[in-house]
């Protein structure tokens, strides 16, 4: 067998292909254009040839693009028809669900056993990780996406739109400066996370500030976490102040392990959507689930009224 660039680059240079530009291929993938960029060319070097005609607003596949995109296309198209014929086969009372790590480990997780105590005939399976699952090519029944609510030949659903404020731990709060209103955070440690831009939204501490007039604020530190919930981890931890995603603190301020110091909070323009292929409403395990998130959220909104 002939060796192949890795997987992950391939579909990345697909989907760049596909689009004709770097930004909406990242934006598809939930990576950054950058990190599209360094793939691209980490592949032209593979093959030794250039894949595209960069230009200001798009990037124009050679003809040597155009065929390895196409190989491609058909490679995968082949891999998914032979993965959709094995899970024909599979047990129709197990559900596969694809989500982010920060939701899966912060929300669900904790509630899972409110859904098999209700179906216990259903076993739910998670694939928690940052890359969107091929839903149409059957890498999961279903997913729950953070976004815009832009995901093509899926049935989509909105279950939650995000709000954000600051949080922290009671232990913070009480051992640090005062802080009573968003200006005081200039003398606080303040804990960011890798968020991607979609849609031209950067949803974080600059967004927030800014809605709370207090655009040129600079902290005293700033230090920065790759996920959601090692934010939310850190700031249970007592090292600074987090900027809480809703649903994902909705469990530490019910138990009082984190507090909100003041009450100013925005819509962080991102939302939480359920989506599955077209082809999967009339599955029952699909409906069941559905009905059961649905109202574990609307729970945690009407609780804490977030």
């Amino acid at each position: 067998m002939k060796p192949l660039p890795p997987i992950n680059t391939l579909r990345i240079f697909e989907a760049a292909v596909r689009h004709q530009s770097f930004t909406k291929a990242a934006d598809e993938l939930g990576l950054t254009q950058s990190a599209v960029s360094h793939r691209i060319k980490d592949l032209e070097q593979y093959v030794g040839s250039e894949l595209f005609h960069r230009k200001s607003r798009k990037s124009i596949p050679t003809k040597n693009g155009n065929s390895l995109a196409e190989a491609i296309r058909t490679g995968f198209n082949t891999i998914g028809d032979a993965v959709a014929n094995i899970k024909t086969t599979r047990d129709d009372n197990s559900l596969m669900v694809s989500l982010l790590p920060g939701f899966a480990v912060k929300w669900l997780f904790p509630r899972l056993i409110n859904f098999d105590d209700l179906h216990p005939d259903i076993t739910v399976s998670l694939i928690a990780q940052s890359s969107l699952a091929d839903l149409l090519g059957g890498e999961a029944d279903l997913a729950i996406r953070y976004g815009r609510g832009n995901y093509p030949g899926l049935n989509v659903i909105k279950l939650h739109d995000e709000k954000m404020f600051p949080v922290c731990s009671p232990n913070y709060l009480r051992s640090s400066p005062a802080l009573k209103q968003p200006s005081d955070l200039a003398d606080h440690t303040l804990l960011f996370d890798n968020i991607s831009t979609i849609d031209g939204i950067t949803p974080g501490w600059s967004t927030w500030l800014s809605e709370t007039n207090t655009p040129d604020l600079q902290p005293l530190e700033k230090r920065q976490y790759g996920q959601s919930n090692m934010v939310i981890q850190a700031a249970l931890a007592d090292r600074g102040v987090a900027l809480g995603r809703g649903l994902l603190v909705a469990d530490d301020l019910a138990t009082g392990q984190l507090v909100k110091p003041f009450e100013q909070e925005i819509l962080s323009g991102f939302s939480y959507y359920l989506v599955h292929p077209i082809t999967h409403s009339d599955k029952s395990k699909i409906r069941d689930f559905t009905q059961w998130i649905i109202e574990e959220i609307q729970q945690s909104e009407k609780s804490l009224k977030i």
